[in-house]
């Protein structure tokens, strides 16, 4: 992938083991240093403040279903900058069936150059992210709570352990996990959808 985002935060790999861990802080402390860089790459594009929203939601949740795969935690930055880009560009097409003014594998533009202070209020806005990501992942039934959460603890573990941990077949754990984090989704879209509706009026009520 490009060096896109040569000044990323670095996820070292004490925090990357303490994750993978199931450690609430680590993923915290995560969040809390590369949020403004997902945002800054997301907000390249254009986007209106919920669909901006929604693409970082989709970034975080690709950082989630890949973590078992990293291989080098300094790369993480940068591969969420990637990815954030690659978001903000699924996003945009569906809303608004336009292409996106440049293709994610490209080398980024001035206006895509990573600022860690260009809006201080942001971090106040989305400091929360990652825990409500978990939180809305703890909400859910099982097995896909604990489906999720093993994904994230047990990274070098092949289908036939994960399925026995998880007491199935082997032959359903891909199936499973596919309606999972589908339903992780849907849960985060709903929950992002909520929180944007504006409050209701009051109009034809009594006082």
């Amino acid at each position: 992938m490009p060096d896109a985002a040569p000044e990323a935060p670095v996820i070292d790999q004490h925090t990357l083991d303490a994750v993978l861990a199931g450690d609430q802080a680590a993923w915290d402390v995560t969040v809390k240093r590369l949020t403004p860089l997902v945002w800054s790459a997301v907000r390249a594009y254009g986007l209106s403040t919920a669909d901006a929203a929604d693409a970082v939601q989709g970034t975080w949740l690709r950082l989630v279903e890949s973590l078992h795969t990293v291989r080098d935690p300094a790369r993480i930055g940068a591969w969420l900058f990637t990815t954030a880009r690659r978001e903000a560009c699924l996003v945009r097409r569906r809303t608004r069936g336009e292409r996106p003014v440049a293709d994610p594998a490209d080398p980024p533009g001035p206006a895509e150059t990573w600022h860690p202070h260009a809006d201080p209020a942001l971090a106040v806005v989305v400091a929360d992210e990652g825990r409500r990501l978990w939180g809305v992942v703890e909400s859910m039934h099982e097995p896909c709570r604990s489906l999720l959460r093993l994904m994230a603890a047990a990274p070098e573990a092949g289908v036939l352990q994960l399925a026995g941990r998880l007491g199935m077949p082997p032959g359903s754990y891909g199936p499973t996990r596919a309606r999972c984090l589908n339903r992780l989704r849907s849960l985060l879209t709903a929950e992002e959808t909520a929180s944007a509706a504006p409050p209701p009026t009051g109009r034809g009520t009594a006082p």
